[in-house]
């Protein structure tokens, strides 16, 4: 999507702290990061939210729980743990409707999140 703003990020029409990228998947360090570790972990595909995931979408999806996993592990957060979100509408906290994850880690999480 033209305006939107993670769409610009994979562009590289705005800088964004990289972490890792491929041809499906850009993950970058959160502006505001709400602990030790944020990561985005943002789809290149233009989805909204999960709403509007297809069995297309699948593959990736599974790709970005994937890769995940790995970069907790490269960052060492495996054994400690991490958490991993994703926002679904603005009341839910979504900012940016291009569907990404929050990968949060390195300090302690309660539950239920507020």
């Amino acid at each position: 999507m033209e305006n939107c703003i993670f769409c610009k990020i994979i562009r590289g029409e705005i800088p964004s702290k990289k972490v890792f990228e491929d041809e499906r998947l850009l993950v970058i360090e959160d502006l505001t990061p709400q602990a030790p570790l944020h990561l985005l972990l943002i789809p290149k595909k233009h989805i909204i939210s999960c709403l509007d995931l297809t069995a297309q979408d699948d593959e990736t999806i599974g790709y970005v729980m994937r890769k995940t996993g790995e970069i907790a592990s490269q960052k060492g957060f495996a054994e400690s743990g991490f958490r991993l979100v994703q926002n679904n509408g603005a009341e839910a906290g979504q900012s940016v409707f291009h569907i990404h994850f929050h990968l949060l880690a390195g300090r302690s999480f309660s539950w239920p999140p507020g």
